[in-house]
């Protein structure tokens, strides 16, 4: 039965897709951190653990699916004071509380500013591993949205201007003809500025390119 966690650091990745996920452990007790280390590394995981919250913010930000199990009560900057620093340094990171102490206030204030579990000493190891589970695929998931929102934004930029006034008249639901009169164009031509915005979006209809649009929207602070 595990007690408490430790520290983790994070660990630069280029590779996404096959690089294990990280664990990073914050916890002044070694017990806890060798204890957790084992546990983790024997689910497949890679776990990097500290005893300090300062070590953990000293290390460079990871680049696969990643999570924090964070002790409550740290010497120096306590596990609320690191939560809020990863909040404003590293907001996606998705945060695992643990405490000896079973102070509910408390983990109150941690649920509220975004930890995804807190679980008190004494834990099951397999609650530690359900919660770890979650947060990655929570951390995976929000990956997988901010590479695909980077290609769409990256596809948008492609196009050229007139291709994009095509794009905002097709995505309102106007037909090549009214999109025309309005550009002062041939039809023709509109049809083959349609034709290279849903080639050069990837879109397969024009269902498609709305749904792209409302993103593409949502990203760029448009209403």
């Amino acid at each position: 039965m595990i007690l408490s966690g430790t520290l983790g650091h994070e660990v630069g990745s280029s590779s996404m897709g096959t690089a294990k996920p990280i664990v990073f452990v914050v916890d002044d007790d070694v017990w806890i951190r060798e204890s957790l280390q084992t546990l983790l590394r024997d689910e497949g995981w890679h776990p990097e653990t500290f005893a300090s919250a300062q070590e953990f913010l000293d290390r460079p930000r990871a680049f696969v699916p990643s999570c924090l199990v964070l002790d409550i009560s740290l010497p120096g900057i306590n596990g609320l004071e690191l939560q809020k620093r990863v909040a404003v340094e590293r907001a996606d990171m998705p945060i695992i509380f643990i405490t000896g102490h079973g102070d509910i206030p408390m983990s109150v204030g941690a649920m509220k500013a975004g930890a995804v579990e807190f679980l008190t000493k004494p834990f099951r190891d397999q609650d530690m591993l359900d919660a770890v589970s979650a947060a990655l695929e929570q951390d995976r998931a929000r990956r997988e949205r901010d590479q695909t929102d980077a290609a769409l934004a990256a596809a948008f930029d492609s196009l050229r201007e007139r291709e994009r006034e095509v794009m905002e008249h097709v995505t309102a639901g106007l037909m090549n003809k009214q999109i025309a009169a309005q550009m002062g164009l041939a039809e023709i031509t509109v049809k083959l500025h349609r034709g290279n915005v849903m080639r050069k979006m990837n879109a397969r209809a024009v269902a498609d390119l709305v749904k792209m649009s409302q993103i593409l929207g949502i990203r760029r602070g448009k209403p």
